[in-house]
């Protein structure tokens, strides 16, 4: 052989790996016959007005839904009637009993040297104050961490002020941060001798609007009342405090019973096996506002997705089962509950997914596969490319009310919303319809669709 022949079979050669290569980083394509479904389901899923519709009846129609109270059992009555006009199959409740907490009073205010009132919300599980309130100078301390290092000698008698910030960002990566302090502040401030603990609400907002949320219950160790400042109420006893002493007086009333009635609302669009993909959102939310993003969107989204599923020809690949979760902000009871229920039939889980994080526009997907399912997790990502949506790792978590099933085994995946201003909203008064943008919320729908279709229809599963 020649060198200009040795040079071309090593030309040839290259050519042949690198076309190899490149035929190997092209994701995966969609045939055509699920291209036209999908294409025809986000179609149809820009043009429908029923997620906005069924946000819009829960929110008027039950308003406030705490989980455990009258108005979450109203909730449960309003997702079976609406389920079943929508021509889901199998719907019932599953229900569950729960300890229950609700909020009697509140208030706040600076007592000297500039008396004034404070906006102030109590944090779910706060205990009482002792009748008349509390009044004592304030301590702050501007981490969890500065009070944890704490020593009792300047914190005990003394009402604890955390003024830790929280980090506005599109994931909404800096909640888990700044949520630290609503749930362990109280404990730690109850160990230095605290007579209760404010905190700055865990929030990105600049209203007059505190957020409330839920407080870790721990047994066996002591907590004193706990309640969270809006943000410029935080800032304004910030500045008071850097004149000097501040005196504070804080009176929270409370309620606690120990068993409550709470329950999943479950239905299904039937599918042509007995795998199940289970998808939803949470129908409880705080007292404070009417849970139109925090998770009436969510609940609204999922209901309309499946619907749209279900209108198409034939029956989809795997069932569909819908679950408007029970009490999630107090604890998820119903996540817990719904996991024990369905022990059994967990192997026939194929996927798992809830929307619970508002009405934002959808920007992103991730999964939690088999590795072997890699591919299918790029076909998905491909159909939803053209939302908007771009790929993602392989770490989801699948949302709150599904942590039990991916700790099972169950596949899950996340339809990430864009969140920046989520945390403005939530958990406050603030949560109301009026926030959601119908277009962004169509958008999550079309999304929903188009995955919960190919999630039917890929063969295999996504375990492997």
């Amino acid at each position: 052989m020649t060198s200009l022949q040795t040079a071309l079979a090593a030309s040839i050669a290259c050519a042949a790996l690198w076309s190899a290569a490149a035929a190997a980083a092209v994701a995966p394509s969609l045939s055509a016959k699920d291209r036209a479904a999908v294409d025809r389901l986000i179609e149809k899923a820009l043009a429908d007005e029923r997620a906005y519709e069924i946000v819009e009846s829960l929110t008027t129609e039950v308003g406030p839904r705490l989980g455990g109270s009258e108005a979450e059992a109203r909730a449960r009555a309003w997702g079976v009637a609406k389920m079943k006009a929508l021509g889901f199959k199998n719907v019932r409740i599953e229900t569950f009993e729960m300890p229950a907490w609700s909020r009697i009073s509140e208030c706040a205010a600076i007592v000297a040297p500039f008396p004034q009132a404070l906006r102030a919300t109590a944090l779910g599980n706060s205990v009482s104050t002792p009748e008349g309130g509390v009044t004592a100078e304030v301590v702050r301390f501007e981490s969890l961490a500065e009070l944890q290092a704490a020593s009792a000698s300047g914190v005990a008698g003394k009402i604890v002020f955390v003024d830790e910030k929280m980090t506005r960002t599109q994931d909404g990566s800096g909640y888990g941060v700044a949520v630290a302090k609503r749930s362990e502040a109280t404990y730690e401030a109850a160990k230095r001798g605290a007579l209760a603990v404010v905190i700055r609400s865990v929030g990105t907002d600049s209203r007059r609007n505190p957020h409330t949320g839920n407080m870790k219950m721990k047994e066996g160790e002591e907590a004193v009342p706990a309640a969270a400042l809006s943000n410029p109420d935080a800032d304004q006893l910030a500045r008071a405090m850097a004149r000097g002493a501040v005196t504070l007086a804080l009176d929270i009333q409370t309620a606690r019973v120990e068993e409550a009635p709470s329950g999943n609302v479950v239905g299904e669009i039937p599918g042509r096996t007995d795998e199940i993909i289970v998808i939803g959102g949470h129908l409880d939310s705080w007292d404070l506002g009417t849970g139109a993003v925090d998770d009436g969107a969510g609940i609204a989204i999922t209901l309309a997705a499946a619907k749209l599923v279900d209108e198409m020809k034939g029956k989809p690949g795997r069932t569909i089962r819908v679950v408007l979760w029970g009490a999630e902000e107090v604890g998820l009871h119903g996540a817990k509950a719904y996991a024990e229920a369905h022990k059994d039939e967990l192997p026939r889980h194929a996927l798992a997914a809830e929307s619970d994080f508002g009405a934002g526009r959808i920007w992103s997907m991730r999964t939690k596969f088999g590795a072997a399912s890699a591919a299918k997790a790029e076909l998905i990502a491909a159909a939803l490319h053209p939302l908007g949506v771009g790929p993602g790792d392989n770490d989801a978590s699948g949302g709150a009310d599904v942590g039990p099933l991916k700790e099972a085994g169950v596949p899950v995946i996340d339809l990430n919303q864009d969140g920046t201003d989520y945390f403005d909203l939530h958990h406050t008064p603030d949560d109301t319809l009026d926030k959601i943008d119908p277009d962004a919320l169509k958008q999550n729908v079309a999304a929903w669709a188009a995955m919960l279709y190919l999630a039917g229809e890929l063969p295999g599963g996504f375990r492997d």
